[in-house]
C-alpha cells in the first residue's frame, strides 16, 4: 500500500500533468482543426492548415484556442490520474523486477480504464465548450449556451440526465488501448534503445514518443471519430441511440460514416489528429522525462525508472 500512495507516483503524476499541459497548449490549434473535421462532416475543407485558416476568419484569431481551459483541466485531472495509476499499479507489480512489454500494456490498460471513468464527464463538457459558437456547416447540429464548466454541468445534468455525462463512454474504454498501446511500444522502444547505449538524448525521447503515439493513433482513430460524436451529443440521432454509446450506437455510427465517405471517412481529420497528438505526446514525454529526472536528482532520489 505504502508505494500506491509513494512519492514517487506523485512526482511521475505531476510531472505526466505538466508535461501534457505544456504540449497541449503548444499545439491546441490543431486538436480544435481535428474536431470539427470529425464532428462537422459538411466542412469541405479537407487539409488542416485550411481548417485552422477558416476557422480564424470566420471566428477571430482567438477562436483556434477556444475552450482551452476547460480542456487543459480535464487534461491536467486525466493525466494526473493516469500517470499515478500507470505507475503505483506498477510498482506493486514489478516489485523492483525488469517490467516486459506484457506487463506495461497490462498496467497501462488498468490506468487507462481507472482513467476514463474518472474523467469522462469532464471530457464530455469540454468538448461541448470547445465546439460552443462554432459556425458549424451541419444543420442537424443544435448549438449550446454554457457560461463554463460549471453552468455546464448543470445544464447537462438538468436537460439530458446524469448518465449523458458518461456519453461516449463504450468507445472511451475502446480507446483505453491507444495509451496503453503507446506506452508499450514506448517502454519498448526505450528498453532496446538503452541497451545499446548508456543515456537517451531528449531527441530520443521525443523521436521514441512521435513513434509510440503515430503506431497508437492510426490503430484507434475510428473510435476517436466516434467518440466525438457521441461526446457532442448535439447531432439529432435517433432517441433510442442516445444510450451511453453502446455498441450498436457506436457499429451504427461507424456503418453511416463508411456509407457516406467511404472507409477513408473514419480517417477524417487524421491528419490534423497525427500531427498533434504526435508532437505533443512526444513533447509531453520529454517534459515528463526532464522533470521527473530532475526531481529525483533535487531529492536524492534514484529515478524509479530502474530498466
Amino acid at each position: 500500500m505504502a508505494s500506491v500512495l509513494s512519492y514517487e507516483s506523485l512526482v511521475h503524476a505531476v510531472a505526466g500533468a505538466v508535461g501534457s499541459v505544456t504540449a497541449m497548449t503548444v499545439f491546441f490549434p490543431l486538436d480544435t482543426a481535428r474536431l470539427r473535421l470529425q464532428v462537422d462532416e459538411k466542412r469541405k475543407s479537407k487539409t488542416t492548415h485550411m481548417v485552422l485558416l477558416e476557422i480564424i476568419r470566420e471566428e477571430g484569431l482567438l477562436a483556434p484556442y477556444r475552450g482551452w481551459f476547460p480542456v487543459i483541466s480535464s487534461l491536467c485531472c486525466s493525466n494526473f490520474v493516469y500517470f499515478y495509476t500507470f505507475n503505483s499499479l506498477k510498482a506493486v507489480w514489478v516489485k523492483g523486477q525488469h517490467s516486459t512489454t506484457g506487463k506495461d500494456l497490462v498496467v497501462g490498460f488498468v490506468a487507462g480504464v481507472v482513467n476514463v471513468l474518472l474523467t469522462t464527464p469532464l471530457w464530455v463538457v469540454n468538448t461541448r465548450l470547445k465546439l460552443q459558437g462554432a459556425k458549424f456547416r451541419n444543420e442537424d447540429i443544435v448549438p449550446t449556451n454554457y457560461k463554463g464548466i460549471i453552468d455546464a454541468f448543470h445544464q447537462i445534468i438538468r436537460d439530458e440526465g446524469i448518465l449523458s455525462l458518461w456519453n461516449g463512454t463504450f468507445p472511451s474504454l475502446l480507446l483505453v488501448f491507444n495509451p496503453a498501446i503507446q506506452f508499450m511500444f514506448y517502454e519498448g522502444l526505450k528498453r532496446q534503445l538503452l541497451k545499446k547505449r548508456m543515456k537517451l538524448s531528449s531527441l530520443d525521447v521525443f523521436i521514441i514518443g512521435a513513434v509510440a503515439k503515430a503506431i497508437a493513433t492510426t490503430v484507434t482513430y475510428p473510435m476517436q471519430t466516434v467518440q466525438s460524436i457521441l461526446r457532442f451529443g448535439r447531432h439529432r440521432l435517433n432517441p433510442e441511440n442516445r444510450t451511453l454509446g453502446s455498441l450498436r450506437n457506436v457499429l451504427y455510427l461507424l456503418h453511416q460514416r463508411i456509407r457516406r465517405f467511404g472507409i477513408m471517412g473514419l480517417y477524417k481529420g487524421l491528419e490534423a489528429k497525427l500531427l498533434q497528438t504526435v508532437l505533443t505526446a512526444a513533447l509531453m514525454f520529454l517534459v515528463y522525462e526532464k522533470l521527473t529526472a530532475a526531481t529525483f536528482t533535487v531529492m536524492g532520489l534514484k529515478s524509479a525508472h530502474k530498466h
